[in-house]
């Protein structure tokens, strides 16, 4: 087996101060080999990226740790308040249009600047805007609110968001709970509210999650029955019947007290 080459290494700031001065011999006098060194005077020198925290002494390191930690536990304590007041006053873009095209560009500057930090999931997920929906905005699209996903009736058929809302709000209504869904869609269309069948109705409500409300009318049954305080204070009938080959019945009775439940008779 032939043995691994074995690559020289050599100081940086040797191959720089050759670059520098051009000059070759002065390298192939410290043993370096003349090819070498010619790419060194010939090949710029590359970006190299340094760490300012390489001079910094230990005691300013610890000190810039303290404050990077004050500053993230801030941000975060931040970041728990904004998700709350989201979820609290049902902020989000997944029923709402942004018909105002440099408000949607800012929103899209946001969210490619948080893509160095969260993932392009969890900043959709945290606003409330599909995936679908991002990548339509980002490409140009023929709409005049530069949202195709929300353009208001790009089909004949598309219901608008005010249309939307309304559907929402009769299935979710106290006023309307006994009324089933496809007869709600019914009735809207006679009261000239919304114009859509009731497999939409049925679609838009299992999207969504829309949940009928359901209220108990009847009272709640008794899991305890009759009971008795003491031997003989209350008896049950009970009868079976007995069918024989012939056809006949034959009833039989079997009398029981409520409090030992032993027959009596």
């Amino acid at each position: 087996m032939e043995a691994p080459r074995i690559r020289r290494r050599y100081d940086h700031r040797f191959r720089d101060m050759v670059r520098e001065t051009g000059d070759v011999e002065l390298a192939v006098r410290n043993g370096v080999p003349r090819s070498t060194a010619r790419d060194w005077s010939r090949l710029a020198s590359p970006k190299v990226i340094t760490l300012d925290v390489a001079s910094m002494s230990q005691d300013d390191l610890r000190r810039e740790v303290l404050e990077l930690r004050d500053r993230n536990a801030r941000l975060l304590a931040i970041l728990r308040l904004v998700v709350v007041l989201l979820k609290v006053f049902e902020i989000s873009l997944r029923h709402r249009r942004v018909p105002n095209g440099e408000k949607k560009r800012l929103l899209l500057r946001a969210v490619d600047r948080s893509k160095d930090v969260l993932s392009l999931r969890s900043t959709l997920r945290v606003i409330g805007l599909t995936k679908t929906r991002y990548h339509d905005w980002k490409r140009e699209e023929e709409c005049e609110l530069e949202d195709a996903s929300s353009c208001p009736q790009s089909h004949p058929q598309q219901l608008t968001a005010e249309e939307r809302e309304v559907v929402k709000d009769m299935v979710t209504s106290d006023e309307y709970r006994h009324v089933p869904t496809a007869t709600l869609a019914i009735l809207a269309q006679r009261l000239a509210k919304v114009f859509a069948s009731a497999s939409t109705w049925h679609l838009l409500a299992r999207r969504n999650g829309w949940r009928r409300p359901r209220k108990r009318i009847n009272p709640a049954k008794p899991r305890l029955g009759i009971r008795a305080s003491s031997p003989n204070e209350i008896w049950h009938v009970d009868t079976t019947v007995l069918r024989l080959l012939d056809g006949s019945h034959v009833y039989r009775y079997a009398v029981i007290d409520n409090y030992s439940r032993r027959i009596l008779a």
